[in-house]
């Protein structure tokens, strides 16, 4: 109801509702993009094959949602947003283990337009080798994907892998630029938005899945899941706004006639400090193994066995899925967050943590309590993200959205919600006379 209530609060300012016009635009672009198939791609029969296979057993499925549907209809926005989020993290990654791009970073305004120009350069190259790895995924399919127009030679099938490459990577780069655009003159943050969309598209499918289901009579597994799903949605957002405060206590000193200090406040530390983060990066590393093999042919001998190990559904991906899950969390909150500079921080303001004493004691309480909350929130993930695995194996139905899915769609209208929330009240701030 808050969501609600605070969009119909900003529709009535009239710049904010410029850019939720604007950002809604820029979503219909995107959705009208996401249904346009690059050329030489048989996209009905492609979209009819994958639209009848399992589609919720494999990491292409997985994709496909992150990208709307894009991904299966062989859509010049076959990429989606993934490009640009691997190049995001592994720039932040960068950044800290490159001192150069650290030096930059440090550098203000100016330092982050260059790292943001080389992640757009990183988003490219990104891409280019998910376009690659997803044209030899159709030509070796067998399924007759491709038409190489007036000819079948070799000039023709290059002339048509180039151009079917360069159309999804023009995709990626005007979807990145889309989201910079939101950034710019729209409401949230645009790749999120885009992402928003993206998984909220497949809603209708995801109805209609358990409609089917209900009237083929498995409605009490119809009727779990729509309980799962509500409580999935309260338990994100309990866990999104959930938080470890450690109690700070200031020292009073007097200066001249008057005292300042001498308040109490907390030092707040989330419970899922580093998103949804640990799950891409986590599934980005796992879909090297099944962009392997989608250069390969349909052969089948040792390397490829070893390949079909990292498949969806085997035991061995999810057990390896949580395991990148956590480890992933901990780096992502390590590189982030530094305790010893968070405990110099507290004497320099004469802070202290109360029953501990500053300096070394203190960075190590809070790395304590940091180490413990990420196990939590790392276990949370992991229960998100091998949810949808889980209830497919477990009631043989294929529902769109997992728990995944609604991890990323909770976040990003949460966030979006607080985007609208400040910039009315910089609009609306009545100030200390009122």
């Amino acid at each position: 109801m808050q969501l609600f209530e605070t969009i119909r609060n900003g529709w009535k300012i009239i710049d904010l509702r410029k850019k939720i016009f604007f950002t809604l635009f820029i979503i219909i672009l995107f959705r009208i993009g996401s249904y346009i198939p690059a050329p030489f791609i048989d996209a009905a029969r492609l979209s009819a094959d994958l639209a009848g296979s399992d589609s919720g057993a494999t990491l292409f499925s997985y994709l496909s949602i992150l990208t709307g549907g894009a991904l299966e209809y062989g859509a010049i926005f076959a990429m989606g947003v993934t490009p640009y989020i691997n190049s995001s993290i592994i720039m932040q990654l960068l950044t800290v283990a490159i001192p150069a791009l650290e030096r930059i970073s440090q550098e203000g305004e100016e330092g982050r337009k260059k790292i943001a120009k080389y992640t757009r350069y990183a988003t490219v190259i990104l891409a280019l080798i998910q376009g690659i790895a997803y044209y030899f995924y159709l030509r070796n399919s067998g399924a007759g994907y491709l038409s190489y127009g007036r000819g079948t030679g070799v000039v023709a099938q290059i002339f048509t892998a180039v151009i079917i490459v360069l159309c999804f990577t023009a995709g990626s780069a005007l979807i990145m630029w889309m989201g910079e655009q939101i950034d710019e003159k729209g409401v949230g943050n645009g790749i999120s938005i885009i992402l928003f969309a993206g998984i909220i598209s497949r809603g209708p499918r995801a109805i209609g899945t358990l409609y089917y289901n209900a009237v083929a009579g498995k409605w009490p597994a119809v009727l779990a899941i729509c309980v799962v799903f509500l409580a999935i949605i309260a338990f994100i957002v309990y866990m999104t706004a959930a938080e470890r405060r450690i109690p700070i206590q200031y020292a009073k000193k007097v200066v001249g006639r008057k005292m300042y200090g001498g308040q109490n406040s907390h030092l707040p530390i989330q419970v899922n400090m580093a998103g949804v983060l640990p799950i891409i990066f986590a599934s980005s590393i796992l879909s090297i193994p099944s962009t392997i093999l989608a250069f390969m042919p349909n052969t089948t001998n040792w390397f490829t066995k070893i390949l079909n190990l990292f498949s969806y559904q085997q035991p061995f991906y999810v057990v390896l899925y949580l395991g990148m899950i956590v480890f992933f969390s901990y780096f992502y909150v390590t590189i982030q967050y530094n305790p010893v500079e968070m405990a110099n921080n507290l004497r320099k303001n004469s802070g202290v943590i109360p029953g501990i004493r500053p300096g070394r004691p203190t960075s190590d309480f809070i790395q304590k309590v940091i180490s413990k909350i990420t196990l939590v929130g790392a276990i949370f993930l992991g229960i998100m993200a091998a949810l949808p695995i889980l209830v497919g194996s477990v009631s043989g139905m294929n529902v769109s959205l997992g728990g995944t899915s609604i991890l990323i769609l909770v976040g990003v209208a949460l966030d979006t919600v607080k985007s609208i929330e400040s910039q009315m009240m910089m609009r609306y701030y009545k100030g200390f006379l009122d």
